[in-house]
């Protein structure tokens, strides 16, 4: 009985950590204005990414970003953090328009994303380049390709 309790008691902790790891994946509506006026809700799977509810694209999930890194994206403590950032790779052409005729990254093709969700809300910023963004404060403030951040919420 004691084996039976303590089995379903881990398999508990390995849901929950898969939750956790998955806590960006599915659909979020558009909560501020570079959202609605650009991607439309979001949703996001496993493999790809759904923007307005209709373009598709593949993408990589690279790593979990640090407490440190994902600060230094967006607007969250660097310890202790709320929720969980990471890093996906991905290749939306720069020629794709979306609402309004908008693009993401401009003239360039985005290349790197990083989710940010915490709770019910969600935060995606896009990047361009080959090589994947430097995750620190000053590179951020100085980085060329940041392409524009984006808020959801459930």
């Amino acid at each position: 009985m004691m084996r039976a309790g303590l089995l379903t008691f881990v398999a508990a902790l390995l849901l929950a950590g898969q939750v956790a790891v998955a806590q960006e994946q599915g659909y979020w509506h558009a909560a501020d204005s570079p959202a609605r006026s650009v991607t439309g809700d979001v949703a996001l799977g496993e493999n790809k990414i759904v923007l307005n509810n209709f373009y598709s694209f593949a993408m990589t999930r690279v790593r979990t970003l640090e407490p440190a890194e994902l600060s230094s994206v967006f607007d969250v403590p660097s310890t202790g953090a709320a929720g969980q950032g990471v890093l996906y790779r991905l290749n939306i052409p720069a020629q794709q328009k979306f609402q309004h005729k908008n693009t993401l990254c401009g003239s360039d093709d985005t290349t790197w994303m990083v989710a940010y969700a915490a709770g019910r809300a969600l935060r995606i910023e896009f990047f361009s380049g080959e090589k994947p963004p430097v995750f620190t404060f000053d590179a951020m403030q100085n980085s060329s390709q940041t392409c524009g951040t984006f808020a959801y919420a459930r």
